[in-house]
């Protein structure tokens, strides 16, 4: 209790039943800034969306001008929580696997300065990833690719149309390219 006879409140700020409580539900004032607010939340998602939309038709380009052939690219990002998408293609063998990882790799290191959070299987060729947090590259050899089958393990995923001013298609959707 207080010297005035109120009691004072808890340790979490909460009042202990002295205090004063504010009562009646949001004012026209905070539901206003509420809109607001979703509005901002949603322009910002929108503008992240189309540069991950940019960046995996970016590597997508120069993984296909080394000649990988059969690229998905399925949109994750509402199923996991640690990319928005998986860029998947093929490469006849482990030397044109290191090819298509060193060309994504210089380009986006050099035109933007972004590097991969990780990569892995780039020295056996065989199953190269490569982590750029907006997307995963995976670039397999055919072997690889038929054992893991990808885009059957992410089959409710939506198909991400890979040509310019494409845009999303439904789960199973033909490939953009």
């Amino acid at each position: 209790m207080t010297p005035g006879g109120a009691q004072e409140p808890g340790r979490s700020g909460r009042p202990t039943g002295g205090e004063a409580r504010p009562r009646g539900g949001a004012s026209a004032g905070s539901e206003a800034a509420s809109e607001a607010t979703a509005g901002v939340v949603a322009a910002a998602t929108e503008a992240a969306r189309a540069g991950s939309v940019a960046l995996v038709r970016r590597i997508a380009a120069l993984a296909e001008a080394k000649a990988a052939t059969d690229l998905v690219a399925l949109e994750i990002g509402d199923l996991v929580g640690y990319t928005d998408y998986l860029l998947i293609c093929s490469v006849r063998n482990e030397r044109q696997a290191r090819a298509v990882h060193d060309s994504v790799y210089e380009t986006l290191k050099k035109a933007d300065g972004r590097l991969p959070v990780s990569v892995e299987g780039a020295r056996e060729g065989r199953w190269v990833l490569m982590d750029y947090l907006d997307c995963v590259l995976h670039v397999l050899v055919p072997e690889m690719r038929d054992r893991y089958r990808l885009e059957q393990l992410w089959g409710e995923a939506p198909r991400l149309d890979l040509e310019p001013g494409g845009t999303s298609g439904a789960p199973g959707a033909s490939p953009g390219r």
